[in-house]
């Protein structure tokens, strides 16, 4: 009993070192996982720093655009809070939301109220479907963004025809206002729209994406002229910089869940990404076609081919496999032992009684019937002490 358990943990059970090498690829993998995020988190935070900040000199900033304005006479005022973007709506003022998606619904509901019917301009960046629709009813973003950066007009809106080509793209707008400017369009949608007020004299446009206001894309196509064209038609520009710290107008009710902080897109990734994992699965789980055997090149020792074998088992954790073939191989080797035909090796009806005639001192047909022919061992403890039975058998069989 002791050498079976004995054999049963060092023989069977796997080591530490065993498990190390099984599961180190995966580890591995998720170490550069991880080291990878964190390098892509620290470019990102480092490249995007003052994004669409007028005061920030950064390439993703918009510094360049602000003082641009300056020089035409055209003032910029940088608000980070919502009570103060929607006390600066009035006529001669530009409201710029910088980020409209940070807003919760009732901010949004709350400043379309404050800018709506105060004839002034107000401009969207890059709104998606969770802002567009309150902040400038009757647009609707399209799900499927564009994949063109340089557009041309294609439309009868006066900026964009003198600014030509431009680098917008991004998300895609529908709107249902007949009178609305449609222009920049990426498949026949628009990526800028004007939305004129029905009952003044005011208007919202909605941008696609905000490459017309970095300070490197200031200078290519015609972003530089479409840029202070739609910011400076009144002389105050209001620079709206929505965060997530920013609490008025908060409603418990109207908290963003998880999955609305997400970037657009995430579902389609997510579900690429589980299509790739079932074509490697196929892959690795399915051979192309039937097994052909071949001729080895060289003589392997019986012993090796044994033990190789009985890794590939133990790797599979396939014991009821193992047991077929110890059984399998002890029938036919005990059945010309006791005068049987080795086609009715596994036949139990055969090959029971001949063996119990043959074996005077172990009568009991119950246990030989459970040795050679009984179910398959729950646990390599138990797979081992059967072939450590089957050894025996074979030896007392063979005894003189």
């Amino acid at each position: 009993m002791t050498t079976e358990a004995t054999l049963a943990s060092t023989s069977a059970s796997p080591t530490a070192r065993r498990l190390w090498t099984r599961s180190r690829g995966v580890a591995l993998a998720v170490v550069l996982l991880l080291a990878a995020a964190v390098a892509i988190a620290t470019i990102r935070s480092e490249t995007r720093h003052g994004t669409l900040d007028p005061r920030s000199a950064d390439p993703n900033g918009s510094r360049a655009v602000a003082e641009l304005l300056a020089d035409r006479g055209v003032d910029t005022h940088v608000v980070t809070t919502l009570d103060e973007a929607r006390a600066a709506a009035s006529p001669d003022t530009t409201l710029l939301v910088a980020a409209p998606d940070l807003l919760t619904h009732r901010q949004q509901t709350w400043l379309r109220s404050a800018t709506a019917g105060t004839d002034g301009r107000t401009v969207l960046v890059a709104p998606g479907s969770w802002s567009v629709e309150r902040l400038a009813p009757g647009v609707t973003a399209d799900p499927a963004t564009s994949l063109d950066s340089e557009l041309a007009p294609d439309c009868s809106l006066p900026a964009a025809r003198r600014a030509g080509n431009a680098d917008l793209g991004g998300i895609r707008y529908t709107t249902t206002h007949l009178d609305a400017d449609e222009c920049y369009p990426s498949e026949r949608l628009a990526t800028l729209l004007r939305v004129p007020e029905t009952d003044a004299d005011g208007d919202t446009v909605v941008l696609g994406a905000p490459d017309i206001l970095f300070n490197d894309r200031l200078d290519e196509q015609g972003n530089a002229s479409l840029a202070l064209q739609l910011l400076g038609s009144r002389p105050h520009l209001v620079w709206y910089l929505p965060s997530l710290s920013d609490t008025s107008a908060a409603d418990e009710d109207d908290e963003r869940s998880f999955f609305d902080l997400l970037p657009s897109g995430w579902l389609w990734g997510t579900l690429q990404l589980f299509i790739a994992a079932a074509l490697a699965a196929l892959w690795r789980a399915r051979r192309l076609g039937p097994l052909v055997p071949e001729k080895l090149p060289v003589a392997i020792r019986a012993s090796e081919t044994v033990e190789g074998r009985a890794r590939l088992y133990r790797k599979a954790n396939a014991r009821d496999r193992a047991a077929t073939a110890l059984r399998s191989t002890t029938r036919t080797r005990l059945a010309p032992l006791v005068g049987v035909s080795v086609s009715q090796a596994h036949a139990p009806e055969a090959l029971l009684p001949a063996l119990s005639a043959h074996l005077r001192d172990h009568g009991d047909g119950q246990a030989l019937h459970t040795l050679l022919f009984g179910p398959p061992p729950s646990d390599d403890a138990a797979l081992i002490s059967l072939a450590d039975q089957l050894d025996a058998l074979e030896r007392e069989v063979r005894r003189p």
